[in-house]
């Protein structure tokens, strides 16, 4: 009688500890290998022609230890960019995504349609333009062992998206005003007497 009553003690105990101990542990690592924001980017109503061979890439610490995480995402559409930007364009408003006109956005001359978005607590950066083609223009000479460029690379569009956390992106912190110069905190009197 007193094995049994061990017995079921020894059992109450490891189910207890698996119970609070590796449950814990699988949810914090499954979370740890999904991440929402591309989760987000999954559920953007496009078509499929708009989000064909996805790749992310990420970078950075989930918790901002040092770097807050970036992720990235670059995918291929099968339309023109204009058709491909105002896919995603609508695509982010129903999903709850806001444009934002964020200082600079880009912050360089890109070729192509280049917008900022803000949800929550992410910002996010598209680009969708035309594709790098690898053609030569008809004044750079060719070499003859140089292998003809892939027409299927030159149709379509490219699309990149940038999210980070708005904690770590530059562009949602305040912007110092801007301060005065000496002479108009503190006119010259010559002047004011001369008027």
């Amino acid at each position: 009688m007193r094995a049994d009553r061990q017995m079921r003690l020894a059992v109450l105990i490891g189910f207890s500890i698996l119970l609070l101990g590796l449950l814990p542990a699988f949810f914090a690592v499954r979370a740890q290998q999904e991440d929402p924001a591309f989760g987000l980017l999954d559920e953007l109503p496009v078509p499929a022609w708009a989000n064909t061979a996805a790749v992310d890439e990420v970078s950075g610490s989930r918790w901002c230890l040092l770097e807050c995480r970036l992720r990235e995402r670059t995918t291929r559409s099968e339309q023109p960019a204009e058709q491909t930007a105002e896919v995603y364009r609508e695509a982010l408003l129903a999903s709850g995504w806001q444009r934002w006109d964020a200082r600079p956005c880009p912050e360089q001359k890109t070729e192509g349609e280049y917008t900022c978005w803000r949800r929550d607590e992410l910002t996010l950066d598209l680009w969708v333009r035309p594709p790098a083609c690898l053609a030569a223009s008809p004044d750079t000479p060719v070499e003859p062992k140089a292998a003809a460029p892939d027409p299927e690379d030159c149709e379509g569009a490219l699309v990149s998206m940038k999210i980070r956390d708005a904690i770590a992106d530059e562009r949602t912190r305040p912007r110092p005003a801007p301060q005065p110069s000496p002479t108009e905190l503190y006119p010259d009197p010559e002047e004011e007497g001369s008027d």
